[in-house]
């Protein structure tokens, strides 16, 4: 394993064996460098993970990769054969296929036609449908998926099924590299099982992949060897099985991270949050539920359980039956202005769709629904409201140019920042987290964590909905499980494990 000492790096030659070489690389915006001296290889049947925090490069890596960016310095070769930098054809006919998390189906053209995209077959402006027929039943063959129909239509597929048809688009244009951008991040577990035995499948018959994931459990189960970068610079690389998890995150933050899921001293208190006969759209059976002060209450489930469902009902924000209250004061249903006013804030899931307003700056986002601090006879007082949000800004580390910097010009986890601050702003007795840290580099989920343990220690009841069991495991008091849109079973956080979480998630 190497570390942070260049002359641990590994060596300049390049192994004869390797299916892809990067040398080099670097990138640069300005006087900034995004990406400086950065060489990986890749041998056919290596599936490499490509680690980072946000913003550490791993973007920037892979659109040089596919040539949709053109580097400043490096070179890179496929077979040892040099490829031209700034073109996506040439990367894509070289044996370079990127699946990128944001899927690039089509959703009007069917499954054949997608796979075929820009590879189609035929003369003088016909397709010759029975050879492309050959080449996409042979490619969802190699996948193990001949049971897909060539002739469904994408939009009718699921998202898994999607991403099976941008692998096959892949494979049958002969790559040698496929990179996995994310690629778990909207699935189901079951789904990702299918998805981690399918590339599998392909790394056995030789093909190179390089995968990137936040998700450190998923790197050790699928990948053999990783290269980590931050801050635009390659800090180590090795085999997985040399390395502890301490000691890639070390590598990822610049720091040790041995307590990832702080241990915080709580004391629960009286009932905050009641939910008695809760019942609505996704809401298989009438729900009932209670979080007390200082406590964490967790739910787990599959993606589809009812989760979301139940906790938007429970804000407000979908039409409900049965009875909510915070505090012992009735919150009306589709109301959330009520509930906020009670006590009640939530984060929602869908950050750019119903979380933060994109095109609104920091400071609004993290005011406009509580503004009444810095009115004086309808007037606001713009210095006290920004220097209040400069320090929610210090105390979350919010990196940015300052209150008045547009929300959507943030990183994901930037930004997933914000709306805990405006949450804490709010100065909520009950905060719903919901998928708090998807999407966010492990450094930022640290400071997530950190966060939410403070939180419930100052007494907060805190509603907590995750499909990562780890991170419930490890944070909550209890866990409720929700299947097929009812709570099946509520334990103490200690009485449960992985495994009886996930066969609860599947009960019928």
């Amino acid at each position: 394993m190497t570390g942070d000492d260049p002359s641990n790096q590994p060596s300049e030659s390049i192994d004869d064996r390797s299916v892809v070489a990067a040398e080099g690389l670097g990138k640069r915006y300005g006087p900034h460098w995004v990406l400086r001296d950065v060489s990986i290889r890749l041998r056919p049947g290596q599936v490499m993970a490509l680690l980072g925090e946000n913003g550490a490069g791993k973007s920037t890596m892979i659109k040089i990769l596919s040539g949709a960016v053109v580097p400043d310095e490096g070179s890179l070769s496929v077979s040892g054969a040099p490829i031209r930098f700034g073109r996506p054809d040439v990367s894509r006919r070289s044996g370079i296929a990127t699946v990128y998390q944001e899927l690039s189906v089509c959703d009007d053209l069917n499954v054949e036609d997608n796979i075929m995209l820009g590879r189609e077959h035929g003369r003088i402006g016909t397709l010759n449908r029975r050879s492309q027929r050959q080449i996409v039943d042979a490619a969802l063959q190699r996948l193990g998926h001949a049971d897909l129909d060539p002739k469904t239509q994408v939009g009718d597929l699921s998202v898994a099924a999607k991403q099976l048809v941008e692998i096959a688009r892949a494979i049958a244009g002969n790559a040698k590299l496929l990179i996995l951008d994310e690629p778990t991040s909207s699935l189901t577990a079951a789904d990702v099982r299918q998805l981690f035995e399918v590339t599998r499948k392909l790394a056995d018959e030789g093909l190179a992949v390089l995968y990137i994931s936040h998700f450190l459990e998923e790197v050790r189960q699928l990948c053999d060897s990783y290269t980590v970068l931050r801050d635009g610079r390659m800090t180590g690389s090795g085999q997985l099985s040399d390395a502890g998890e301490s000691e890639i995150v070390r590598l990822m933050v610049g720091r040790d991270v041995d307590d990832l899921y702080p241990q915080t001293e709580r004391c629960t208190g009286d009932p905050v949050l009641r939910c008695q006969n809760v019942t609505g759209a996704g809401i298989a059976s009438p729900t009932d539920l209670t979080v007390h002060r200082g406590e964490i209450l967790g739910i787990a489930g599959l993606i589809g359980a009812g989760r979301t469902e139940l906790v938007e009902a429970v804000f407000g924000m979908r039409s409900r039956g049965g009875g909510v209250e915070m505090n012992d004061n009735t919150i009306p249903p589709e109301h959330p202005a009520a509930a906020i006013a009670a006590g009640l804030s939530l984060v929602s899931e869908d950050r750019k769709g119903q979380g933060l307003a994109q095109n609104l700056s920091i400071a609004d986002n993290t005011t406009l629904s509580r503004l009444g601090p810095y009115a004086t006879a309808g007037v606001l007082n713009e210095k006290r409201r920004h220097h209040a949000v400069d320090e929610l800004i210090e105390q979350l580390q919010v990196k940015c140019r300052g209150g008045r910097q547009t929300v959507g010009e943030l990183s994901g986890g930037n930004q997933q920042k914000v709306a805990l601050a405006r949450s804490l702003h709010e100065q909520a007795d009950c905060l719903i987290l919901d998928e708090p840290t998807r999407g966010v580099d492990v450094g930022t989920k640290a400071q997530i964590y950190r966060l939410i343990g403070r939180t419930a220690a100052d007494g907060t009841a805190i509603l907590f909905i995750s499909s990562y069991f780890q991170e419930l495991l490890h944070m909550c008091d209890r866990i409720a499980v929700m299947a097929r849109g009812r709570i099946v079973e509520i334990r103490d956080a200690k009485d449960w494990d992985e495994h009886d979480l996930l066969i609860a998630s599947m009960k019928t």
